[in-house]
């Protein structure tokens, strides 16, 4: 007996009240937007600047015991990492501990080096003091990671939109590129609402969701494009919703199964990659919902042509008038 998560032949009606779900998505921007102005993100150290240090020990190191030795010296954020240095021997253990600048610093002041050498001694004894080495990023720094985060968000959505233009139609491009536009705004949106920390691995996550998106979306509209030449007389809503209702089962199976692995990444995977899992079962939510209810609203808000045997006016037309 085989699972079906849906059912062969499905005939859902996508498209009868398109308006309302553009209305919502609209909505959604707005909230996302809106908090995003007035409440602003809370960015990691990997934007506001701060302090990696970098200890080595004898003993097997405990994440949680390292944190929760830190806690008292309310230092703000902190994220504690484990990592394999093939330099150190295999009863060498390494971590990397990363505080946040702290008022009126660039970086954090040697007494407070000082004081969290003192706590993790006590907590682990067998690290070793002086600390393997202390780096510091200042805000300067920093300031120029957003920057070049935002250009590429933005270079990826550029380049996606040039691909689709080329690919299929005008109005195929801005349907994806809206989906794309509107799952990084909802993304950003929810991490602004909830507070939820925002450091260069939340930007991996965003390019990746555009992928995501990306892929689902072109897969409806190659049926889309197929079923505007086999359906030549039917109306254009009728065959959007032919061709979602056909791709279905494959986008909700690939959208539970990458969600099931998620999920357990969550539970499972610890602080460290937390919000980048966070960011990214978020992403495949609204993901999955854009390219039905955002890309292909807007193609049917569009219009598209619907002879798909003569050349179009985009780049193939230009080759073949070169051709001639």
């Amino acid at each position: 007996m085989r699972l079906k998560l849906v059912p062969q032949n499905t005939s859902f009606d996508f498209f009868s009240r398109w308006k309302i779900w553009l209305g919502i998505s609209a909505l959604m921007m707005i909230v996302a937007f809106t908090s995003f102005m007035l409440q602003g993100l809370n960015f990691g150290i990997d934007f506001r600047g701060g302090t990696t240090i970098r200890t080595q020990s004898t003993q097997e190191i405990d994440v949680g015991v390292y944190r929760d030795a830190l806690a008292p010296l309310e230092l703000g954020d902190v994220t504690i990492t484990e990592i394999f240095d093939p330099n150190f021997g295999p009863d060498e253990n390494v971590a990397m501990i990363r505080i946040q600048a702290q008022e009126d610093a660039e970086a954090v002041t040697s007494d407070v080096i000082t004081k969290v050498g003192e706590v993790l001694a006590a907590a682990d004894p067998g690290l070793k003091l002086p600390f393997e080495s202390v780096e510091s990023v200042g805000p300067k720094v920093s300031g120029e990671l957003i920057q070049t985060a935002v250009i590429a968000v933005v270079l990826a959505i550029g380049a996606v939109l040039v691909y689709i233009w080329l690919r299929f139609e005008w109005q195929f491009a801005l349907g994806a590129v809206a989906a794309l536009v509107h799952d990084v705004i909802l993304t950003i949106g929810i991490f602004s609402e909830l507070q939820i920390r925002f450091d260069l691995a939340i930007i991996a996550a965003l390019l990746t969701i555009v992928g995501y998106s990306l892929n689902d979306t072109v897969v409806v509209f190659d049926r889309v494009r197929e079923n505007l030449r086999k359906y030549k007389k039917k109306d254009l809503k009728e065959v959007l919703n032919i061709s979602i209702n056909e791709t279905l089962s494959r986008t909700v199976m690939t959208s539970v199964t990458t969600l099931l692995a998620l999920i357990s990444l969550y539970v499972l995977g610890g602080d460290v990659i937390r919000g980048f899992v966070f960011a990214m079962i978020w992403g495949v939510i609204v993901g999955t919902y854009s390219s039905v209810f955002v890309a292909s609203t807007i193609l049917l808000w569009l219009g598209v042509k619907r002879d798909w045997s003569k050349p179009s006016n985009n780049a193939g037309n230009q080759f073949a008038n070169v051709d001639a």
